[in-house]
Formats: structure tokens, C-alpha cells, sequence
């Protein structure tokens, strides 16, 4: 008895200790220290309150499935995309996705509304998609973590088609950075000689309003197929 009760012992103490030390997070929710920070929940799992519709009103199309913001799973060049209600100017922001096989989407920042029919012609755009299984050759600057048309990623990694990705954007004053999984992927500065030469020869050259914005809506495209998003946070800097 005794030589079986040690063992039994420590392996419980051992499982509580575990269970209490290691950290289990719930989606959609912020830590004291993340509160304490100043980060504030774009998305709860329950509800799209902070959000409408892209030079629209109440949010349409898409859907809460068990805790998760999914797209409407079509999408369109035009209309379906959403953006914070809020705008922000100088941020960090967070979020989780993934994306079904052969569906691409973009998240968006500076959005201005009522100058275009397109969010892409307002916003720069972090690119998602589905790099490894997408029927055509991507180029560079069309693959995740890349700023879209203008600035492609480096050594970027993304996840296998069913496991999620991490995606962080930090635009301070004119300097933004990248990150896709942890890596810092991209880093420009908006409005240098370089990204107005980017500009000129490339995508947004007809687009007058492209990239122009100092502050505007978040923005989260409704494009070529289901997207999946979870845990969005932001903090202003």
C-alpha cells in the first residue's frame, strides 16, 4: 500500500500543480495585463456590434459559428466587406484566421468611406489566402503576411489549410510592420519616396485614394471564399 500511495501522490500533485499553473485561454477574451495595456476586444464570439457594413450599414452576410466571425463564404469584388465602427490612427492589432481551401481575404487599415466602391482602392491590406493550395501561381506580393500589391513577405510561413494562423499589424505614424505566426514578415514606411514609387508602377497607380489616409476603419473582406476569424484585439499606441 504504501509503495502505490507515493506514486499516486506525486503524479496528483503533479496534475494539480499543471492544471493550475499552465495557462488555458478562452477565444475572445482579454487578460488583466493585456486590459491593463490597453487592449479592447473587436469581436466577443457573440456578436458583431462593432462592426457595419463597407459604405453601408448593419453587418449582413456574415456569420457567428461557434465562436468564430466567418465571411459569407462567397464574396465579391464589391459589397460583403465589413469595418470597425471605430477608426484608429497609430495601433497594434491582433488576430487569428484560417481560410477553406482555395478562398483568399485581407484585413484593411486607414479605410475611408464614401471615395471608392472598393475597400482595396481605400486601405492597405494584409493578404490571407491559401498559399499552398491555390490553383494558380501567386506572386509574391499576393501571398499571406504580404502588404498586397505593394510590399511581398519575407520568409513567411503559413499554417496547414485547418490550423490557424496569427496575424499582428503595428502602424505607428508613417512605419508599419508585419507579422505572420510570430515572424515579422513585412516592414514599409507609408508615403516614403519607396512607397510612392511602389504605388506608381504598380496596382493602386489608377487608385488616387489608395493608401492616402493618416487614420480610418479596420476592415475585413468578404472576397473568393470562406475566411474564419477569431480573437481580434487592438490597442491604440
Amino acid at each position: 500500500m504504501k509503495n502505490i500511495t507515493i506514486p499516486l501522490l506525486f503524479f496528483l500533485t503533479f496534475f494539480i500543480c499543471s492544471c493550475s499553473t499552465g495557462e488555458k485561454r478562452e477565444i475572445n477574451t482579454l487578460t488583466d495585463k493585456e486590459k491593463s495595456e490597453g487592449w479592447e476586444l473587436l469581436f466577443d464570439g457573440n456578436s458583431m456590434n462593432k462592426w457595419k457594413m463597407f459604405n453601408g450599414g448593419e453587418v449582413t452576410g456574415w456569420k457567428i459559428v461557434n465562436s468564430e466571425m466567418h465571411n459569407s463564404g462567397g464574396g465579391s469584388d464589391h459589397g460583403g466587406d465589413i469595418i470597425t465602427k471605430k477608426q484608429y490612427e497609430n495601433f497594434e492589432l491582433f488576430l487569428e484566421w484560417k481560410v477553406a481551401p482555395e478562398s483568399n481575404s485581407g484585413v484593411f487599415y486607414h479605410v475611408q468611406e464614401g471615395m471608392t466602391d472598393a475597400i482595396y482602392e481605400s486601405g492597405p491590406e494584409y493578404q490571407l489566402i491559401d498559399d499552398k493550395g491555390w490553383p494558380e501561381e501567386l506572386k509574391n506580393w499576393q501571398t499571406s503576411g504580404a502588404n498586397y500589391g505593394m510590399n511581398p513577405p519575407e520568409d513567411a510561413e503559413v499554417k496547414p489549410i485547418d490550423e490557424w494562423n496569427t496575424t499582428r499589424i503595428v502602424v505607428k505614424n508613417p512605419h508599419v510592420k508585419h507579422w505572420l505566426n510570430g515572424k515579422k514578415v513585412v516592414e514599409y514606411e507609408l508615403w516614403s519616396d519607396d512607397w510612392k514609387a511602389n504605388k506608381a508602377a504598380g496596382k493602386w497607380a489608377e487608385a488616387p485614394h489608395y493608401g492616402e489616409a493618416k487614420a480610418g476603419h479596420i476592415g475585413l473582406q468578404d472576397h473568393g471564399g470562406l475566411t474564419m476569424f477569431r480573437n481580434i484585439k487592438i490597442r491604440e499606441l
